[in-house]
């Protein structure tokens, strides 16, 4: 069973209501089906979400991180789908794909202020979108490369590096031993449990790479970006993350010893014109979003990397 946004928006009318019967009024659902989902949900999950007593539900810790993770997913979703229920009665539209960022939201909003309505696909899969605005499905695309795993590049496509190397850095459980300096070794982790996305190009090989190199060899878990992030917060892992994902209460985003792993960050079009709509608008975005990062600002300062919004991007040409 994969989670989906019907789950999460589940979870939080449990949460919000206190009762089964309550939210299953709220969702339009029959309560036996509502007690079915969450049943499959927490064993989805591996723990229980809710603790039932007479006079409701309560989460349990669990149940309180997942809640708070969901929250605003369904809120996101939920926007989203508002706007893209707008967007499609002003007529044709600029048709963006994307791996996770989390300059993205920066980078839509400012297409919007230019004037530009964005439809969005998302996709784990660099070589899926590269593949799409090829296709003509997409017009343009930003994507990851991890070091040591090229992409499949088609030929017909125009490159834009916005990153040409951006550290990979470690997300652990805030209560780690680990998480009270500013910079983790891998052998810091050697102990632990680590949760990989094989879905994602590339990741499940850098990983293993990344560790075998430090001599390790722990226990790798699969599981997708929502998953391990809850799996993170409970203590139950740790994962490679972007050097831009914010610390949390239950979790801690920290920079590895020599930056072990890194990927490169593209935009692909099939023109150069294309590119030119769309590419300062990234680069505002994804410059914000790294000044918002504490331990990635730092990083960059420490490299002497510029952190304006006019740091020159580099073009690649393909013969």
């Amino acid at each position: 069973m994969d989670l989906e946004v019907r789950h999460l928006r589940a979870l939080c009318a449990i949460a919000d209501t206190g009762s089964l019967h309550r939210a299953a009024r709220l969702l339009g659902v029959a309560q036996p089906s509502l007690s079915t989902q969450l049943r499959r949900i927490e064993q989805e999950l591996g723990g229980a979400l809710f603790v039932r007593e007479r006079t409701g539900c309560r989460p349990t810790a669990l149940g309180r991180v997942v809640v708070g993770r969901a929250r605003p997913l369904v809120a996101g979703m939920r926007d989203l789908v508002a706007e893209a229920r707008a967007a499609a009665a002003t007529g044709p539209q600029l048709r963006i794909g994307s791996t996770a960022s989390r300059a993205l939201a920066g980078w839509l909003r400012r297409l919007r202020e230019g004037s530009q309505e964005p439809l969005l696909q998302m996709d784990v899969s660099p070589n899926a979108l590269l593949r799409m605005v090829a296709d003509g499905q997409l017009d343009v695309a930003f994507v990851h490369e991890v070091e040591g795993c090229p992409l499949r590049i088609p030929d017909e496509l125009r490159l834009r590096v916005l990153v040409d190397r951006e550290p990979q850095f470690v997300s652990l459980p805030a209560d780690h031993p680990a998480a009270r300096r500013p910079v983790v070794r891998l052998a810091d982790l050697a102990g632990d449990r680590w949760m990989v996305d094989p879905t994602v190009d590339g990741e499940w090989d850098a990983v293993h790479r990344m560790l075998r190199a430090a001599g390790l060899n722990p226990r790798i878990l699969h599981g997708d970006y929502q998953t391990t992030a809850f799996l993170v917060a409970s203590g139950e892992v740790v994962t490679v993350c972007q050097p831009t994902s914010p610390s949390r209460p239950e979790t801690a985003v920290r920079r590895l010893h020599g930056d072990p792993l890194g990927v490169r960050l593209l935009l692909a079009a099939r023109t150069d014109k294309d590119l030119d709509a769309v590419f300062p608008e990234l680069r505002e975005a994804y410059w914000e979003t790294a000044r918002q990062a504490p331990a990635y600002r730092e990083w960059l300062t420490a490299k002497g990397a510029p952190l304006s919004r006019g740091a020159p991007p580099t073009v690649v040409r393909r013969s």
